[in-house]
């Protein structure tokens, strides 16, 4: 069976007969987003218990609640995602919190909690992203390769590589823009990623 295209058309036609009671919209939306939502919560909690329990409730809650979604804001994905985020977030906290021995490092325990949230918010992105992008990233951010090196093994050009780095880094720092930790202690998350510097970045331009 194909699997439907998840287009803003999708989204709203989805919302409407979830908000109608059928059942078959949440197994749709469920087969579709699931997996991501429940690789977010576990990225977050490291605990695949907790994390696929969230993942039921984050679907029980678009379930009961579909009137929360607005189109108009963003897609499906990106609302399960920002809803997933937060509570597992909130649930970190909560478990740091506990376990925390009189007198810890609360400074140090809420950055650990930020860089945590934040690096899985942005491969919840980044698996989102179209496959050249996601591999125009991978192949650059994550393995720090140059422009020209990520060129020749993708088999693109010089070019291409920056082209889609461009568009893959903005859609990164508008959905990252769009969920800042909810912070007791720091207030919010850094700014957008940068580019590569350097020659990496000048490499080949004219």
């Amino acid at each position: 069976m194909a699997t439907p295209e998840r287009t803003p058309r999708w989204d709203e036609q989805l919302q409407r007969r979830l908000a109608r009671g059928e059942e078959t919209a949440l197994g749709e939306l469920y087969d579709q987003l699931a997996p991501m939502v429940h690789g977010l919560a576990g990225r977050i909690l490291a605990d695949q218990a907790a994390a696929a329990q969230l993942t039921r409730e984050i679907f029980a809650h678009a379930w009961e609640h579909p009137e929360d979604f607005d189109p108009a804001r963003g897609t499906l994905r990106s609302w399960l995602g920002t809803l997933t985020h937060r509570r597992a977030v909130e649930r970190l906290r909560a478990r740091r919190a506990a376990e925390r021995p009189p007198g810890d490092d609360l400074l140090g325990a809420e950055a650990e909690i930020r860089a945590v949230a934040t690096a899985a918010r942005m491969q919840y992105v980044v698996d989102s992203l179209p496959r050249s992008l996601r591999e125009t990233i991978a192949v650059t951010y994550y393995d720090g390769r140059t422009y020209r090196e990520t060129a020749r093994l993708l088999g693109i050009s010089e070019q291409a590589a920056k082209q889609r780095m461009r568009l893959g880094l903005a859609l990164l720092a508008t959905e990252l823009a769009d969920e800042p930790v909810q912070q007791p202690v720091n207030g919010p998350l850094d700014g957008p990623l940068d580019e590569p510097t350097g020659d990496e970045a000048g490499d080949g331009e004219t």
